[in-house]
């Protein structure tokens, strides 16, 4: 069977003259004249990092004897990571340690840029905060519109290298950060953590044109590792295709990472487009092999249908069943996790064996 990679899509490599264009683009704020002799130097370390190969990760070490080559020189950054994610799966599991559950707030608006206030999807999120906070469940918040106000915090995109073969696409995520490039500031190995650490997930979000919003997307695709990953990218030396591929044909488990831990869904929108969210997001987190909380654990809502922009907020405040819905699902994913640990809920799935692995 060929193994070789399909080629021909990628562009050429930057010339000397289109990166110091694509460089200084960074740098048009006039302040920056005064040094302008020392960002020349700063662009030619850059545009050698960026012309020559072995920069992706420029600080690397042994893998050492609990990998499958242990003199692969591995990312110090995804080591690290990796040890992160390995501590917060052993505290999980651990039975003597708190309930906690991740609430995701996955609008795009604060007030601390362009809108110049919070969203309808914050509000709601301090609501379920509220009822985990009485249930004695420790909570911790992802708000996902710090990628829009936050400075150079960033979600980079999806390189879709399972599409090419399941284990070139590590767990977690290897593609990041690339310094050759100047990907880099990738919030995602924080966010694996915070995924990791949760004994439940309740992800909050508004529709944005029949969809999520992009940065509640950006990390969708980006748990793509979670979902069959690879845990040990010494394997496939990095990223090589072919022997990635190879793998996957003698047989791959495509473990599920993140399996075993309840859900809520919290999506409202103004218009349309909440039920199509709704089951997107229910399908993807089942697919995963979380557990969702119930059939009251799983909302979608309009609020101020068809009425103005302007005054959504007064919507949300005259909108008090909503409200008590959106605490609703807290306390159904409450009841769900506590079943869980105490061994009284089991997911039905745990005993079957799925004929499509995927």
């Amino acid at each position: 069977m060929e193994l070789s990679p399909r080629t021909g899509q990628a562009p050429a490599k930057l010339t000397r003259d289109e990166f110091h264009e694509e460089f200084q683009k960074s740098f048009i704020d006039p302040r920056f004249i005064a040094i302008q002799k020392s960002l020349e130097e700063v662009e030619g370390v850059a545009w050698n990092n960026y012309h020559e190969k072995g920069h992706k990760a420029p600080i690397t070490e042994k893998a050492g004897a609990e990998f499958y080559n242990p003199e692969y020189d591995l990312s110090v950054e995804w080591k690290e990571t990796r040890e992160r994610l390995i501590f917060a799966e052993a505290k999980q599991k651990n039975p003597a340690t708190q309930s906690r559950v991740l609430l995701i707030c996955g609008s795009a608006r604060n007030d601390g840029t362009c809108p110049s206030e919070v969203s309808k999807t914050w509000r709601l999120t301090l609501l379920a905060q509220e009822e985990l906070v009485k249930a004695n469940i420790e909570v911790d918040i992802l708000d996902l519109s710090l990628l829009t106000s936050a400075y150079d915090k960033h979600i980079h995109p999806c390189k879709g290298c399972v599409s090419t073969a399941m284990p070139l696409c590590h767990w977690p995520c290897s593609c990041y950060p690339n310094h050759a490039l100047r990907q880099t500031n990738d919030w995602m190995a924080e966010i694996y953590e915070k995924w990791v650490a949760a004994h439940g997930v309740i992800i909050l979000t508004p529709v944005y044109w029949y969809q999520t919003p992009s940065v509640l997307k950006l990390m969708i695709d980006r748990l793509v590792c979670a979902d069959g990953g690879n845990p040990d990218p010494t394997t496939t030396d990095g990223k090589d295709p072919e022997k990635a591929k190879a793998i996957e044909l003698s047989g791959w488990n495509y473990p599920k990472h993140l399996a075993g831990r309840i859900y809520g869904l919290v999506v409202h929108g103004d218009v349309a487009g909440i039920e199509g969210v709704r089951r997107g997001l229910s399908d993807w987190l089942d697919w995963m092999g979380l557990i969702d909380a119930g059939a009251y654990a799983r909302l979608d809502r309009y609020i101020g249908y068809y009425e103005s922009y302007a005054e959504s907020h007064e919507a949300l405040d005259r909108d008090l069943a909503v409200q008590e819905e959106v605490r609703n699902v807290a306390r159904a994913v409450v009841n769900s996790v506590n079943k869980l640990r105490d061994g009284a809920l089991v997911d039905p799935r745990a005993a079957l064996k799925h004929p499509r692995p995927k």
